[in-house]
């Protein structure tokens, strides 16, 4: 509906409710509260963090395509010796396989052929194409017992990211920005930054959707830094207005929007206002946080040459360390590439080489800042590799297929134990045997870090409370220092 004065705009909302009565006017009351947090004190809402926090803030190095978990943090030297032998139907069981190798007609073995050496005071095995991150062995926890039902790369990954495997769910950052809100007035709370490998193949797309805001308010949703002169879309004023200029209108657009708020109740023009505002202010912000020139030569020997490149995982790791030392709440960084269905001899050395020294930097730059006590850093991908060869099981020719099963990641900061590896798998790294954790659980464990308690943090959207860990989660308390 369309009307030049404000006043006389009523609103289909407006309308139902001054003319409800009876049992409409309480369905109209759970329909008014469609979009509302679920718990609330004595005093009224919940606020958040609701419990001690030990983290502030989460870097989310995400790793898309699956690393091979049995090449990279999860040998198993006692099986070396059973090379292109089929995985035993004890092993196996029921496992699902994609349509990749769905008409193989047998899944031989393959251990890794790559070395790997026990790293750091806690000898935690780590693989040799990941040199620099055994030097930081000491610092953090190797999670071998992840497991996910999915084993497609677009809802596992969208499992990872919000909880569910079907799109329209909030992402993670999402939900953190509506739970605990910005620490930093002049930079968004969640941003998103994505790379792709220097050689190869760049792997699945990354759609916006993973850091969307889902049914909440789109306020929530992440920020994207791009790559070039614009790091942030439509910031620079339009050709011919004065920041001066822009300014008024920036204030008169404002007061339309409060009237149109005032009139219509709808929670989007709020955001609009917001977000109006943050963009104004990010004119100055963002050009000083991509501004690289206060960086001494030191940082780019730590974190590699590449970290000079803009749209490189190396470069945006250093990125990552900025925006966590301007109290940015949520920092995800996506680096495709490692889905290896064939000659994985060749394409997981360059991937390692593309994010080893970076992440192993990130985690060394956050420690000696006094940063990594209260920073949260997690490396892993939506899921892992088969133990089994996908194609020939030639050395120079296997690729490994997708392995939801068991994977690893690993941890460190932010309250998480250092030195330490968690959960196991059976000889083959193929079922997890000892303390599984299960995407909801590592949901439930960042929230936990955080300070959230994960069944409190929730959104009312279509009749029902929605949660990042649905209605599932335990945390991994074992991991917690």
């Amino acid at each position: 509906m369309y009307c030049n004065n404000l006043d006389s705009y009523n609103s289909r909302r407006q309308f139902l409710s001054q003319n409800a009565l009876g049992l409409g006017s309480i369905a109209l009351t759970g329909l008014m509260n469609e979009g509302k947090a679920a718990y609330f004190s004595k005093g009224g809402k919940i606020s958040f963090p609701n419990k001690s926090p030990k983290a502030k803030r989460v870097i989310y190095l995400f790793q898309s395509g699956g690393p091979a978990h049995t090449d990279l943090l999860d040998p198993k030297p006692q099986t070396a010796g059973r090379f292109d032998e089929d995985i035993p139907d004890s092993v196996f069981g029921t496992q699902r396989v994609s349509g990749m190798v769905a008409n193989q007609s047998r899944f031989p073995y393959v251990p890794s052929m790559f070395n790997f050496t026990k790293s750091g005071t806690c000898g935690t095995p780590i693989s040799d194409l990941m040199p620099h991150t055994q030097k930081i062995a000491d610092d953090i926890c190797v999670v071998n017992s992840m497991w996910s039902e999915a084993i497609n790369h677009d809802p596992a990954i969208t499992f990872l990211q919000t909880g569910g495997q079907l799109p329209g769910r909030p992402s993670m950052g999402a939900w953190l920005d509506y739970g605990l809100g910005s620490a930093n007035e002049d930079l968004p709370s969640f941003v998103v930054m994505t790379s792709v490998p220097s050689k190869g193949k760049m792997g699945q797309g990354l759609l916006a959707r993973l850091w969307g805001p889902g049914f909440l308010p789109s306020k929530h949703q992440g920020v994207q830094l791009r790559n070039g002169a614009d790091p942030v879309l439509y910031l620079r004023n339009p050709e011919g207005m004065t920041g001066k200029a822009r300014r008024t209108y920036l204030d008169g657009l404002a007061r339309l929007n409060e009237a149109a708020l005032e009139v219509s109740g709808d929670p989007e023009i709020d955001t609009r206002i917001a977000q109006y505002e943050m963009a104004y202010r990010m004119q100055s912000s963002v050009p000083e946080l991509a501004d690289l020139s206060d960086e001494p030569e030191s940082t780019f020997e730590l974190y590699g040459e590449e970290a000079r490149k803009p749209g490189t995982f190396a470069r945006n790791c250093l990125m990552a360390r900025r925006l966590a030392e301007r109290d940015v709440r949520f920092i995800q960084l996506y680096h495709r590439g490692w889905d290896q269905h064939g000659n994985i001899h060749g394409q997981l050395p360059i991937q390692c080489r593309d994010t080893d020294q970076a992440s192993a930097a990130l985690i060394t730059d956050l420690k000696q800042r006094g940063l990594l006590d209260d920073t949260l850093v997690i490396w892993g991908g939506e899921f892992g590799r088969t133990p089994y060869a996908q194609g020939s099981p030639k050395p120079d020719a296997y690729g490994r297929d997708h392995h939801g099963k068991a994977f690893s990641i690993w941890m460190a900061g932010g309250g998480v134990k250092g030195g330490m590896s968690y959960g196991q798998t059976d000889d083959y790294a193929f079922n997890v045997t000892d303390k599984p954790v299960h995407v909801h659980d590592l949901h439930a464990t960042i929230l936990d870090l955080l300070g959230i308690d994960h069944t409190k943090l929730t959104y009312r959207f279509q009749g029902r409370q929605f949660r990042l860990t649905d209605v599932h989660g335990h945390v991994a308390k074992d991991i917690i220092a």
